[in-house]
């Protein structure tokens, strides 16, 4: 009988932040199934009932607190550096650059130079590239962030890469295409758009969309933690090919026995809209019902190649466009969230 070769990180003393989100929990059940001696942050209003069972230590806090971040890293071996900022009417600019780049920075601080340390996976976005005026993109295109989010998560990206290269931090950089699965909210609008008589798209472009299913997403960063290759580099992760957002919301209604109907809308009166919006909304904490980078949202290109993962790490999504997209509709409709409609599937 071949004897089975325990988890690279089992027995490691790992540290995740936004270990109590999307991500950051599908992360957190994986690395704790592996044997990992498991510390997270989470902020003192983060719901943490649901890794209650997990072998978790955690420090309750914000993670750009210096006190808390140094007695989080003491000792580590690994930090998956998860934690984001959620874009919310409510949250100062001044916010994301506390949780993007300051948090980055003592983290990274905390831990360069330890000789227990092994690696440090920060975690990105593709967002950091903005619209893609030639599509796909990869790993080297220019950055061109159109939002607070965007730009915050690209000067933490570049910082701590000049960091690394300079401290000789063991570190490996992910940017993650838009994440999505069982549990996830951010594209239930897009889903239950997808369940309306008509699915408005905006503009006349392809509206390209690069996916990455959450339970892919957390075995890349474990792979970005654990492979030699991964060291020192920079990886997007996602599908293999991106998903024109009309073929989503066809895949949708089919899972939900409906039909989509593609309507084509000019996109200025839209826009013209969001701004009268944020102008209004924003100064009284209120979130925006339409703001422009949700218009943008579907008006813009976002393909990718991402064969420099696969090539290099060996890394192969278990779930394919279509596959995680009908999982997720499924979900939503269990949970409530999306009903089903009458016409059979085929």
């Amino acid at each position: 009988m071949k004897e089975q070769k325990s988890h690279p990180l089992a027995g490691a003393k790992v540290l995740v932040t936004g270990a109590s989100g999307f991500t950051g929990s599908v992360l957190t059940g994986k690395l704790a199934a592996a044997g990992a001696r498991l510390r997270a942050i989470a902020r003192p209003t983060s719901r943490i009932e649901a890794l209650a069972g997990l072998p978790v230590e955690w420090f309750r806090g914000q993670v750009f607190d210096p006190g808390l971040v140094a007695r989080a890293a003491e000792g580590v071996e690994y930090v998956f550096h998860v934690a984001a900022a959620f874009r919310e009417a409510k949250n100062p600019d001044d916010y994301y650059r506390e949780v993007h780049v300051d948090s980055t920075q003592l983290l990274a601080r905390a831990v360069v130079g330890k000789p227990q340390f092994r690696r440090f996976v920060h975690v990105s976005t593709i967002g950091v590239h903005g619209h893609i005026e030639n599509p796909p993109a990869d790993e080297e295109s220019p950055f061109r962030p159109g939002d607070v989010y965007q730009r915050t998560k690209a000067e933490a990206e570049l910082w701590i890469r000049d960091f690394a290269r300079a401290s000789g931090l063991p570190l490996a950089v992910i940017r993650p295409a838009a994440i999505y699965g069982p549990g996830d909210r951010r594209l239930l609008k897009l889903f239950k758009m997808a369940c309306w008589p008509v699915f408005p798209l905006l503009g006349s472009g392809k509206c390209l969309y690069h996916l990455v299913h959450v339970e892919d997403l957390a075995e890349a960063l474990i792979l970005a933690a654990t492979h030699p290759a991964a060291l020192g580099d920079v990886f997007i992760a996602g599908s293999r090919e991106p998903i024109a957002m009309a073929d989503m919301a066809r895949i949708v209604a089919g899972e939900l026995g409906r039909r989509a109907r593609i309507v084509r809308i000019p996109v200025g009166p839209f826009f013209a809209a969001a701004a009268v919006c944020e102008a209004v909304c924003k100064p009284l904490g209120i979130e925006p019902p339409l703001y422009r980078r949700r218009v943008a949202f579907y008006t813009k290109d976002r393909a990718f190649r991402t064969d420099k993962i696969r090539d290099r790490l060996g890394f192969e999504c278990r779930y394919s466009n279509e596959e995680g997209i009908r999982m997720t509709a499924r979900w939503y409709r269990d949970a409530g969230w999306l009903r089903s409609g009458g016409r059979r599937k085929t």
